[in-house]
């Protein structure tokens, strides 16, 4: 049986990442300006994302990136050859993301490594859903890992 770490080193060996600094230098050029794919849940996103991130929850991700469907994303659709960085909250489920998008053809994906959690920490901004600036604390503490105790492994 694999797990969910399993699957995410087995994807890092065919994925690209960078890291927050790379990617903000990449939102500065404006010839390069890629488009940043934000795989977290709604109310991750809502909470605070990247400015001008597109928000597609990876539930969702193969049916967005293809036309004639319901969650179809024209913007992503149409960003096969465009320069595609995922990104959640780890850099976990953006490598999955990322694995699946080059399946499905994208020719320039990477994935976040360290997520959003390391955006923050290099205390690159954040915005929520209004267009406010996120302090770097609130969003420390929104990244905080919290297990409830049904969520942690059996102490056998």
């Amino acid at each position: 049986m694999k797990h969910f770490t399993d699957l995410v080193a087995e994807t890092l060996a065919d994925i690209s990442e960078e890291f927050p600094w790379d990617i903000e230098e990449k939102t500065k050029d404006n010839k390069l300006q890629p488009l940043i794919l934000d795989i977290r849940e709604a109310d991750e996103f809502t909470a605070m994302h990247i400015q001008d991130s597109l928000h597609v929850p990876r539930g969702i991700l193969e049916s967005a990136c293809e036309y004639d469907y319901e969650e179809t994303v024209r913007e992503l659709v149409e960003a096969r050859d465009r320069d595609v960085v995922v990104v959640c909250r780890s850099g976990n489920r953006s490598a999955l993301a990322a694995y699946t998008l080059q399946l499905m053809g994208y020719k320039q994906v990477c994935s976040m490594k360290t997520g959003l959690r390391g955006w923050n920490d290099y205390e690159l901004p954040l915005v929520d859903t209004a267009g406010n600036m996120v302090p770097v604390e609130v969003a420390d503490d929104f990244f905080a890992t919290r297990l409830r105790p049904d969520q942690m492994s059996p102490k056998n």
